[in-house]
């Protein structure tokens, strides 16, 4: 079975989302169904900490019920907005993530406020979970405004820095910004989407993960498979060649959230285009070394 690098969950159903009228996010019980479905064991709970993409911030203690009524199919991250204790790059958050890392909480995330990655409060916290050690699941974005998730330029400039001054931190990428860079030179639409077409020339993350051990791939969400998907002939070489370091996720939010990799990897392995070996990695074995479960 799977384990699900990336998911998000609430205790009771939320306000609906105001675009749609559509739940935003599934409760534990709707998401467990979802997992039984589809063949997913357990997954690792992403508090919502800001409110750049929703209309509401969850609690870590919310996420901390939940996973106790479900030890046996959740796993803690804790969260914390960088502009958390009064908006100040010099806030003790280090004392706020030992205190949920002694709660049990395996990482930080996802991280989405619409900041610059390079502005100091976020490195105040990028050097608070280098301090305790703990996983990063972060959200890129290409912009400011009218989105969320930490602002960084083509080519990934400001997080081959944050690779390099916060070793100690394991950075799992995510995001439609994030996976365009598998292939070089993205556009801003191909940012801010899901690109399509043949890798014609390796981009900024090949490049990283070959040169940052810390450097991660959160392969949830539709811009995660999009990234495998667009070419497969170009997914295998990218799976071979970073097996020990791509998880699975669904990034399951709405209770339709779809799961598009879970047929993806399924196939690659049924067809004997990745070895049981790499399918078994990415699906669960890696998630377990990297966070210790």
């Amino acid at each position: 079975m799977f384990i699900d690098c990336h998911v998000h969950a609430v205790e009771t159903p939320t306000c609906a989302y105001p675009a749609t009228g559509k739940q935003l996010i599934s409760t534990p019980e709707v998401l467990i169904e979802r997992y039984d479905a589809v063949g997913i064991e357990k997954g690792v709970i992403l508090p919502i900490a800001t409110p750049d993409s929703t209309h509401f911030v969850q609690s870590n203690e919310e996420m901390l019920r939940m996973v106790a009524k479900n030890p046996d199919r959740f796993i803690p991250f804790c969260n914390l907005d960088p502009r958390s204790l009064y908006n100040t790059p010099d806030a003790p958050l280090e004392y706020v993530l030992k205190y949920y890392k002694d709660k049990g909480c395996k990482g930080i995330g996802e991280v989405t406020a619409n900041l610059d990655m390079d502005d100091p409060r976020v490195q105040n916290l990028f050097q608070a979970a280098n301090n305790c050690e703990l996983a990063l699941t972060f959200h890129l974005s290409p912009q400011n405004y009218k989105t969320y998730g930490l602002i960084e330029e083509m080519g990934l400039k400001k997080l081959e820095k944050a690779l390099q001054k916060f070793p100690k931190i394991k950075f799992f990428g995510h995001s439609q910004t994030f996976w365009a860079e598998i292939a070089a030179n993205p556009t801003v639409e191909q940012r801010n989407g899901y690109p399509k077409g043949k890798i014609e020339e390796e981009g900024a993350i090949p490049k990283l993960m070959r040169k940052y051990p810390n450097l991660y791939g959160d392969v949830s969400a539709g811009s995660g498979w999009n990234a495998l998907a667009r070419d497969e002939e170009y997914a295998i070489k990218f799976l071979n060649e970073f097996q020990d370091r791509l998880m699975f996720g669904t990034d399951i939010c709405a209770p339709d959230t779809p799961t598009p990799l879970v047929d993806f990897l399924l196939k690659l392995r049924n067809e004997k285009k990745i070895s049981e070996a790499v399918f078994q990695k990415v699906a669960r074995e890696n998630i377990i070394r990297i966070l210790d479960l």
